[in-house]
């Protein structure tokens, strides 16, 4: 089994850190800073950063991989169709790549960026899904449409539930509470934005989610639920009840929240 732990960046970035206790070797996904990455390996001597996996180009998640390259040699792994630092291998919907001798499945999901990809892990049930599906919420459109990433969602929701959801940010309270003034009944919700509350308090970090935990209690996902279809056209009553509608009404929503 690889082992994973989140090492924080900026103000609320995670750079996830898989490693292989076996062969002492390491890989990081969307490193925005190299420093968290660079003083993690100084403080384990004997261990390689071997890859170096990217999910799009957004400065956060890429601004630490050309020190990272230079320092380690590491093999950097990123979108085909977006500008990425330092790249060896172009990535497109459908291909595959070994890391740590696990085969990760490279799934397109556009909506915050046009060339955003995820990268999932069957055996291990393991998403690495940077700023497309967060916990509790998604990320913003600043390049695709509402439709896009409506799409792009529901591809990820699909996946076995079980699946470890690894987002890039520590957005979980805040997406939690707009959820809840969108679904206040849902009990599931209540629940897990209670937990996260206390979780936060203590300091703790509140991720992974899994696909299970977001089909039941994430207003994105849940654009097909006549309590969520209703709470949309509460704030745009001449929208349909269709599921990409429901979602672009939602994601305007929280833009304002």
């Amino acid at each position: 089994m690889i082992q994973i732990d989140a090492l924080p960046a900026f103000n609320d970035n995670y750079i996830w850190l898989l490693q292989d206790t076996d062969t002492r070797r390491c890989a990081v996904v969307d490193p925005g800073d190299a420093a968290p990455v660079l003083a993690w390996l100084e403080s384990h001597p004997g261990w390689t950063l071997s890859d170096i996996l990217i999910t799009h180009h957004h400065f956060d998640h890429v601004g630490g991989v050309e020190t990272l390259k230079h320092a380690t040699g590491a093999r950097v792994a990123g979108p085909a169709a977006e500008q990425i630092p330092a790249r060896d291998i172009d990535l497109n919907d459908n291909d595959t790549i070994e890391v740590l001798g696990l085969r990760f499945e490279v799934m397109a999901v556009p909506g915050h960026t046009l060339g955003h990809i995820a990268y999932y892990q069957a055996e291990q049930a393991l998403l690495f899904c940077g700023d497309t599906l967060f916990a509790g919420g998604c990320g913003r459109l600043f390049e695709g449409t509402p439709q896009q990433m409506h799409q792009s969602l529901s591809r990820l929701a699909n996946l076995p539930g079980e699946t470890a959801v690894y987002c890039t940010h520590e957005y979980t309270l805040s997406n939690l509470r707009f959820a809840h003034a969108v679904e206040p009944s849902n009990t599931r919700l209540n629940a897990r934005l209670a937990e996260v509350t206390r979780w936060r308090e203590d300091g703790r970090i509140s991720l992974p989610s899994t696909i299970e935990l977001e089909r039941a209690t994430n207003p994105f996902l849940r654009t097909a639920e006549p309590a969520v279809i209703a709470a949309s056209k509460g704030h745009d009553d001449r929208q349909s009840s269709e599921p990409s509608a429901v979602f672009a009404s939602l994601r305007a929503w929280k833009d304002r929240f």
